[in-house]
């Protein structure tokens, strides 16, 4: 890209910019995590059947994520953006129209693609707006993605709990989001390729550096997709809990996430990202814990809540960490953002197979399972990122410096 001087006033503009298309992403992924259970019953599916279908997600974000460079350079960052989000919002009406599992897996398919897009195209601006300010903003801005989903959970708890048809919810909320989507994207920065810059390659294999940062965002990601899409219909399915209830589990494990990402910056900035991931590994594994022995709603509840606040920050220290890795950091970052984001998109499917094969308490015993491994392998974040430095000196790192 080229390199662009840019006035303290458009940088902090393009970070609420930013912001706010995080906000608007994560609004269509908690409109559809609390109508789940709606359209599994009007495609007449069984648990294995959901998982097979939402697996389609995963498929249509693996084929899509690496042509997100290809779309940037050739649009501009803020046309592309612009497209990109406005696919992803209105591909939330198509779940809500498959009669069965055959157009549901069509349905997905369409989805994940315009999510995956859309999710490395808005990051892919975050970074360059932190590089700008010299300070970590990526968990705030995740943050915000959290507040949108969060959002969107209560507005489909609301829908859920008046029996409202998912047809028509899911309509009205993509109409309000593309309006808001293509409001903020319009105010991002507009970066351009240089005139000797070449095109990304379609199709490109993770740079190393990226894989062992990926592999934990990949423990994180796996389970807030499982807790995003099945803790809904595990307070239905397995506690007996009713549709407004069961939505509600969402919304309380979103309300964590969104809490401890915006507070995630200053948390990184005293302890440092190793720290924070470890300690965050122990909450999120207690919190698998109480779910797999969860014998009433509220216990379960508690564990889903615990889960998004043991997971929170992970993923948006792997973004940081990717981009001050490597030779390429624009590589790393593209690669870590496939693996994880690829986790949580597969994560739904395996679930339901599981569940399939088992019960959905041996998917979420899983689940916990996968939470050790943030403990464990936490230390590959020391690669890069600024929490590094409250590693060597958390006195200093926990002054913060003066913000535009």
């Amino acid at each position: 890209m080229k390199d662009v001087g840019y006035e303290q006033h458009e940088i902090r503009r393009a970070r609420y910019a930013v912001a706010a298309v995080f906000a608007v992403h994560g609004a269509v992924t908690g409109s559809f995590a609390t109508r789940v259970p709606w359209i599994q019953d009007h495609a007449s599916l069984g648990a294995g059947q959901l998982g097979f279908a939402l697996a389609f997600t995963a498929f249509g974000a693996s084929c899509s994520m690496p042509l997100a460079g290809r779309i940037s350079h050739r649009l501009g960052s803020r046309t592309a953006l612009r497209v990109l989000i406005t696919l992803w919002t209105l591909s939330l009406v198509l779940p809500s129209l498959a009669p069965n599992m055959y157009t549901l897996c069509l349905a997905m398919f369409a989805y994940g693609a315009s999510a995956g897009m859309a999710d490395v195209a808005m990051n892919a601006l975050g970074v360059e707006v932190e590089r700008l300010l010299d300070r970590s903003i990526m968990s705030g801005l995740h943050g915000m993605w959290s507040a949108g989903a969060l959002i969107g959970s209560a507005a489909g708890t609301l829908a859920a709990h008046l029996g409202a048809d998912a047809r028509l919810h899911f309509a009205l909320a993509a109409a309000t989001l593309t309006a808001l989507g293509v409001l903020a994207a319009g105010r991002v920065l507009d970066l351009q390729p240089a005139e000797d810059e070449e095109p990304p390659p379609r199709f490109a294999l993770p740079p190393r550096s990226a894989l062992l940062i990926g592999a934990v965002g990949f423990c994180a990601v796996f389970a807030e997709g499982a807790s995003l899409d099945w803790s809904a219909v595990f307070l239905r399915d397995r506690l007996g809990s009713s549709a407004g209830l069961a939505a509600a589990s969402t919304t309380g494990f979103m309300l964590t996430m969104a809490v401890a990402r915006i507070a995630g910056d200053a948390v990184v900035n005293r302890f440092g990202a190793v720290r924070t991931v470890r300690a965050g590994g122990v909450l999120a594994l207690l919190g698998g814990l109480l779910i797999v022995i969860a014998g009433h709603p509220a216990v379960a509840m508690t564990g889903f809540a615990l889960m998004g606040l043991g997971i929170a920050v992970v993923v948006p220290l792997c973004f940081a960490a990717a981009g001050h890795s490597g030779p390429n950091p624009s590589q790393a970052i593209a690669g870590v953002a496939t693996i994880t984001y690829t986790s949580g998109l597969i994560a739904p499917s395996l679930i339901g197979g599981v569940a399939q094969a088992t019960s959905l308490v041996v998917s979420f015993g899983l689940v916990a399972a996968l939470a050790c491994g943030l403990v464990v392998f936490a230390g590959v974040l020391r690669t890069g990122g600024r929490g590094d430095r409250a590693e060597v000196s958390p006195r200093a790192a926990a002054v913060p410096g003066p913000r535009p």
